[in-house]
């Protein structure tokens, strides 16, 4: 089953009527709530850009020009997420918790305790 991917939060931080920094938010989900066993499972990242950064070695990342929120397409806003980053930490999330679950004790209530 595929992974859906939505855009849950988009919050701009404005400053002289341009974008300076956006919060945003990124929900994905894979598989059927009504599967036996589910396979449902749904996780959220978020992130804030900044439209530039010093990164550790001095220099300046450029991560977008700002301009105004209003002339902000779905697209460009998704392309600003670490999507591929993403992407990897889900696949793990599904995996370790829905595709090879840990193998845990199961308790036996019907455990008779010898004389």
């Amino acid at each position: 089953m595929a992974v859906t991917k939505t855009l849950t939060t988009a919050v701009p931080y404005n400053k002289s009527s341009k974008v300076q920094k956006w919060d945003l938010g990124m929900t994905y989900n894979q598989g059927s709530k009504s599967a036996s066993p589910p396979t449902y499972y749904e996780s959220t990242f978020r992130r804030i850009i900044p439209a530039s950064e010093t990164l550790p070695d001095g220099s300046t990342q450029t991560n977008f020009t700002p301009k105004a929120e209003g002339s902000w397409t779905l697209a460009q806003l998704t392309a600003l997420c670490p999507v591929s980053q993403w992407d990897g930490v889900f696949a793990s999330q599904y995996d370790s918790v829905i595709t090879n679950p840990p193998d845990n004790p199961v308790p036996d209530p019907s455990y008779v305790i010898p004389e």
